[in-house]
């Protein structure tokens, strides 16, 4: 299958190069050689990242892998600027970073839907002849050359943009859960790694309001080190302001698998564990009373958590209200 979630480019972008000023000289009737009047060549086109809330992966990206702006164009007499070169303006996904493939230096970040960042200038226009008339030199035969543009290879990294990211293991029922609550429509499947991408989906709540959640493909022990998926969707989960930790209630020992989730985003960005947590016990359907009651004596102090079920939409209302509540107590 393949999978149309691009999140990640490297492309080959240059701006354009300035115009060249232009040497000429005023002609009028019954005037040998006038003065300068040579304008000034014309920028040259910039490379210009944008926001667009409307697109959700680089996919667009994928084969374009050299992307140029036009050149300006050079002055003309009567101090006429050149044209500029046309820019061009790359459209991109909420949370989209923009960094310097050769030195990984941080260029850009894209967050707001019409935000638009300069990556790249173009190159500044050459002066005309007329700007280098002095007392000593009336008639100057020189003008500037332009700037050339700047061109580098960049990297395009997407890290989605969410209200909650979901964590669990592989077939702990994030994607189940999120087609309940939302219009997604991830692949299920009842086997590890049905989530090979993430998705987004948004939960409508009370009085219609509504947040987005995250469906992060399934976290295993070792993710950190490369195992698995490895990190390749973690940093998805940076941008979250919350984390709802999925464990499966039915699981032999379910609050071993809270514990190995938290280990695993320590080792690959303990900021992370700064983010506001749930924990949600999934299929409930399947515990009998006392067995709840068993994982709740684990679940540690001050962890909001709730019980539920996505077959039987049991608890449901309940989690979004304790998700409603973490999002908006700050």
């Amino acid at each position: 299958m393949t999978s149309n979630f691009i999140d990640y480019v490297k492309i080959n972008l240059k701006s354009g190069n300035g115009g060249r000023g232009f040497t000429h000289f005023r002609r009028e009737k019954f005037v040998d050689k006038g003065g300068p009047d040579g304008g000034d060549g014309g920028r040259g086109g910039h490379i210009i990242l944008k926001g667009n809330k409307q697109l959700w992966t680089l996919i667009h990206l994928k084969y374009q892998k050299h992307i140029k702006a036009g050149h300006g164009v050079t002055g003309a007499k009567s101090k006429s600027s050149g044209k500029q070169g046309e820019d061009i303006i790359i459209e991109v996904p909420l949370g989209t970073i923009a960094r310097n493939a050769e030195t990984n230096e941080k260029i850009a970040e894209i967050i707001e839907d019409g935000q638009e960042i300069i990556v790249l200038n173009g190159g500044m226009g050459g002066l005309g002849n007329h700007h280098f008339k002095t007392s000593t030199n009336q008639a100057p035969e020189y003008s500037q050359p332009g700037m050339p543009g700047l061109e580098i290879w960049c990297v395009l990294e997407l890290k989605l943009l969410a209200d909650v990211g979901l964590v669990g293991f592989p077939n702990a029922g994030k994607s189940t859960l999120l087609s309940t609550i939302s219009a997604a429509k991830p692949e299920i499947g009842d086997y590890p790694f049905t989530t090979l991408v993430p998705n987004l989906g948004v939960v409508q709540y009370r009085d219609f309001q509504s947040f987005v959640m995250a469906d992060i493909p399934g976290i295993i022990e070792g993710a950190s080190e490369g195992k698995g998926l490895g990190t390749r969707f973690l940093r998805h989960i940076e941008r979250n302001s919350n984390l709802l930790f999925l464990i499966d209630g039915s699981a032999e020992n379910p609050l071993k698998e809270y514990k190995t989730l938290i280990k695993e985003l320590e080792k690959f960005n303990p900021e992370l564990l700064d983010k506001n947590r749930i924990l949600g016990i999934s299929k409930i359907d399947l515990l009998t009373e006392a067995q709840k009651k068993k994982i709740e004596k684990k679940i540690p102090e001050g962890l909001p958590y709730v019980f539920f079920s996505s077959k039987t939409q049991q608890g449901l209302l309940e989690l979004k209200d304790v998700i409603w509540h973490n999002l908006n107590e700050q």
